[in-house]
């Protein structure tokens, strides 16, 4: 899926198609004063679940979930849904014939966050983009709770110190590792700090809904920020002199490290779904 210092813009008064992003309402009868008994609030088994499997796999910078524990998580939130976060397909967000106003603006929204892991929501409306960027050091599952959605990734050809940020912005070869549609309930998908598609961008097709697990989240401080690339083909430039055939160049390409696009901003909102219980 991208961080929240550069990436989420908070805003108070919502405007455009971000109104339109809103939790499910259930009405409560009234009765006589007697009858009243306070609600326990109930959170999904399968929120509380995937929280709980959280806290066990991520233990920090440096470190990678092992593979039961990735099999572990995907299992968790390919059985995810909508009504696990508090959503639902009926509202107006996610209906393909409301009009957007002004450019599609992406919403994030943040259901957790510790220094190990965080639990987010990026909401897309139709044509939204998060364009090319990169998640240093992360694993990062994403699962598709709604839409469908075009994706592109890339890892990097030779992954050393690549995400040193000392070194100077240039063109690096990157080989392709997906460029697809997905439309939900689709597998989760899973990058690693050096593999799986660690740079990513995002197309949404039909208004979408992606459930993203960040180990470590994005950290400034910990020189985890998120960096921005623009593509080049691969014979836009010079490799050495390494062959390839016309059909093998279409795996690979060049990135370019850019400032922040205009279209990687996101307006966050405060999240109004179950709780979970932080045990």
């Amino acid at each position: 899926m991208a961080t929240e210092t550069r990436m989420v813009e908070q805003r108070s008064n919502r405007v455009g198609h971000m109104s339109k992003v809103q939790y499910v309402k259930r009405d409560i009868k009234k009765r006589k004063c007697r009858d009243i008994k306070r609600p326990v609030p109930v959170v999904p088994m399968a929120l509380q679940e995937l929280f709980v499997a959280c806290k066990e796999v991520f233990k920090g910078p440096g470190t990678v979930p092992l593979p039961c524990e990735v099999e572990n998580l995907c299992r968790i939130l390919d059985n995810m849904k909508l009504e696990d976060v508090g959503l639902s397909n009926n509202l107006p967000f996610f209906k393909h014939n409301v009009p957007v106003k002004g450019s599609p603006r992406v919403i994030y929204t943040t259901i957790y966050k510790c220094d190990k892991f965080s639990l987010c929501i990026f909401f897309l409306p139709a044509t939204g983009v998060i364009p090319l960027h990169n998640h240093p050091g992360m694993t990062v599952f994403s699962k598709l709770l709604l839409g469908k959605m075009h994706i592109k990734s890339y890892d990097w050809v030779d992954p050393t110190n690549s995400d040193d940020p000392t070194k100077p912005c240039e063109k690096r070869l990157a080989k392709l590792k997906t460029d697809s549609v997905f439309t939900s309930p689709s597998s989760t998908s899973v990058l690693y700090p050096t593999s799986g598609g660690n740079i990513h961008s995002f197309t949404a097709i039909t208004p979408c809904a992606v459930l993203d697990v960040l180990g470590p989240p994005y950290s400034m401080e910990d020189d985890r920020d998120c960096s921005y690339y623009k593509e080049h083909p691969y014979g836009s430039f010079s490799n050495g002199g390494m062959a390839m055939t016309e059909e093998e160049a279409k795996g690979y390409g060049w990135l370019e490290e850019i400032e922040m696009p205009e279209n990687s901003h996101m307006d966050g909102i405060q999240y109004l779904g179950p709780q979970i219980i932080d045990i």
